[in-house]
């Protein structure tokens, strides 16, 4: 066995661990090691991407210009830029703006689809890393039901 397949393997059962004993959120856990999603604010958040990303029109954000239901709004993000390594979305007023972070495998098409919980009418942000810099493009999506409150 690898070493490296080893750590996984041991970081993995240690997570597992700690969200069976409940210590940690399965959320918590989803997001432990990847910078953003702790952040409060937006403006934390993409300093914790590693800085202003520069407006793009060559990403394209796909959702409701009305969702009914906030707990469930399908958004899909593409990146037409050339090496995109990484997607994150962000909600712009969700406690936690960050929602999902994805990686995008060499040689494959920058495309993903997701679902969000939107707390209330609010700005989507497709953050792209492409070619080790970062894009944006922003959307507009109205909320009737907010979906973030449990």
């Amino acid at each position: 066995m690898k070493s490296n397949r080893r750590t996984v393997l041991q970081a993995t059962g240690a997570m597992a661990t700690l969200v069976a004993l409940g210590i940690v959120t399965a959320q918590q856990a989803h997001a432990a090691g990847r910078p953003g999603f702790d952040a409060r604010t937006l403006q934390d958040a993409i300093r914790a991407l590693g800085g202003a990303p520069a407006t793009s029109d060559q990403i394209r954000i796909v959702s409701p210009d009305f969702a009914d239901n906030g707990a469930v709004v399908p958004v899909t993000i593409i990146s037409r830029l050339p090496k995109t390594t990484e997607i994150f979305v962000l909600v712009e007023r969700n406690p936690l703006p960050m929602t999902a972070a994805f990686t995008i495998p060499e040689g494959t098409e920058a495309e993903i689809q997701t679902r969000l919980r939107m707390g209330e009418s609010s700005n989507i942000v497709a953050i792209a890393r492409a070619d080790g810099r970062l894009f944006s493009a922003v959307k507009a999506t109205r909320v009737t039901l907010g979906g973030c409150g449990d």
